[in-house]
């Protein structure tokens, strides 16, 4: 396939190109700014409503991944206009511009998250769960209401990700804490954290791209882990203590609504679809995910 990757060079990005070149796919990113001289890079300016006119000309798929990094904090509300307007610029203009093509991609892979489900306290969640309360939530349906402007003769998947295990993204704190021996309690820890290890992500989406699965697709771990489960890992695995505590009151009080929704809300999560699908995981623990996670080169 002729596969155009929005949001390549980004934690996912970067191996998903990789892993889609090593299987013979043409894989060709959008870049802001001037694209090189070659035929793999599309100049492209969200924010403007401008992409290069033959970029998406003879695409079969695209695959979304564009949107600041959810794990920078603090979010101010500065950033938290970035948060919107990176994803849904980016999203709105892909599908728009598909839908003004006579033959458009067959396949849309738009990025999303499992923030949609908000903070929901014992109460076991899957991909058709209504939409939870929060800043996140409501980024999500607005993103993914983006996504569902391409036309209809595109299968469009939103990727309902959950945080990633990796050296790098959302899990480097924990990860860089633990390693200095600085391994925290988040909270009470019992509530639910949704991982996906990063080997499992790139190959869930190169999975969905020959599947034909419409809509939203949770991409999480089999096994849901709850905040002890996941610092006790990195504990584990770095042979490192888990011994300072830090307080509910102390990560709302210092992290605002960042803390809340990356650290404290409760998100126990199944992935169905994915599971129905006949997805197989690499990585179905997250001790698994870890161990992956500590052993990679990158």
């Amino acid at each position: 396939m002729r596969i155009l990757v929005a949001g390549a060079s980004g934690l996912i990005g970067r191996p998903l190109v990789s892993a889609l070149r090593a299987e013979g796919h043409r894989v060709d990113v959008l870049v802001r700014g001037r694209a090189a001289a070659s035929d793999a890079e599309y100049a492209w300016d969200p924010d403007a409503g401008e992409i290069a006119p033959d970029a998406l000309a003879g695409a079969d798929a695209v695959i979304n991944l564009s949107g600041a990094s959810i794990s920078r904090i603090p979010w101010t509300k500065g950033y938290q206009r970035e948060l919107v307007s990176s994803r849904i610029n980016a999203t709105r203009l892909l599908a728009e511009s598909m839908a003004t093509m006579e033959k458009p991609p067959s396949t849309f892979l738009s990025g999303s998250a499992v923030g949609f489900y908000g903070d929901r306290p014992r109460v076991r969640l899957d991909d058709d769960s209504p939409k939870g309360d929060g800043f996140l939530a409501d980024l999500v349906l607005a993103w993914e209401q983006a996504a569902a402007l391409a036309p209809a003769k595109t299968r469009v998947v939103t990727l309902r990700t959950s945080v990633v295990v990796a050296k790098s993204g959302g899990m480097a704190p924990v990860r860089l804490l633990t390693q200095f021996f600085l391994g925290s309690r988040f909270g009470a820890g019992r509530q639910f954290w949704p991982w996906i290890s990063l080997d499992d992500e790139v190959r869930a989406i190169i999975h969905l791209l020959d599947s034909t699965i419409s809509g939203p697709v949770v991409l999480a771990g089999p096994t849901p882990a709850t905040a002890d489960d996941v610092t006790r890992a990195f504990a584990d695995a770095l042979k490192r203590p888990r011994w300072l505590p830090a307080p509910t009151w102390a990560i709302r009080l210092g992290l605002g609504e960042a803390g809340q929704r990356l650290l404290l809300d409760d998100v126990q999560l199944q992935p169905v679809r994915l599971a129905a699908d006949g997805f197989a995981w690499k990585h179905p623990t997250i001790a698994d995910a870890v161990k992956a996670a500590l052993s990679s080169r990158d």
